[in-house]
């Protein structure tokens, strides 16, 4: 199954949680302090809201999500033979969970992650301090995916770095 994901970036976490639960007629599956998830199936639908956009609020990126390392490996491969802007993460953690994942940049330059779930993690991402760490106030708040790989003939657009999201 192929799930269509979503991850927009909000200012205010309870206030969209709310919103969001009303609109779906359903809570959240994944809720954290920054961070809140939608696991719908009808429509299929893989919603994330974040507090992680580090002053740009909206659509964060667009995704694919799929249950099977071969649909995953065979996205990849028709994202690499269109000649597509293509970052490699492979295995990383973001999100809450650790994933296998890959980034696509349409023309206006809006990343697709395409990505299979692995499981999940009690950080956002591993490598980062947990939240309420009083180190992680004092951390800058740059994002903590792991550093892409770019792979493949750029196509004359601008490949955002993987920091822009990574759910």
């Amino acid at each position: 199954m192929k799930r269509f994901h979503v991850h927009v970036h909000v200012d205010d976490l309870a206030r969209n949680v709310a919103f969001y639960s009303a609109m779906f007629g359903t809570q959240p599956a994944r809720v954290e302090p920054d961070y809140a998830k939608w696991m719908l199936d009808e429509p299929a639908v893989n919603f994330a809201i974040s507090t992680r956009g580090h002053g740009h609020l909206g659509v964060d990126h667009l995704g694919i999500q799929v249950d099977s390392e071969d649909d995953l490996r065979a996205m990849k491969a028709q994202a690499q033979a269109a000649d597509m802007a293509f970052i490699d993460e492979g295995a990383t953690s973001c999100c809450y969970a650790r994933s296998d994942k890959h980034w696509i940049v349409d023309p206006q330059g809006l990343p697709w992650e395409h990505f299979r779930t692995l499981g999940t993690i009690p950080v956002f991402s591993e490598g980062e301090p947990a939240q309420g760490d009083t180190k992680a106030a004092k951390a800058p708040q740059a994002s903590a995916c792991c550093a892409p790989k770019t792979t493949g003939k750029p196509i004359g657009i601008p490949v955002k770095a993987a920091s822009t999201g990574c759910c």
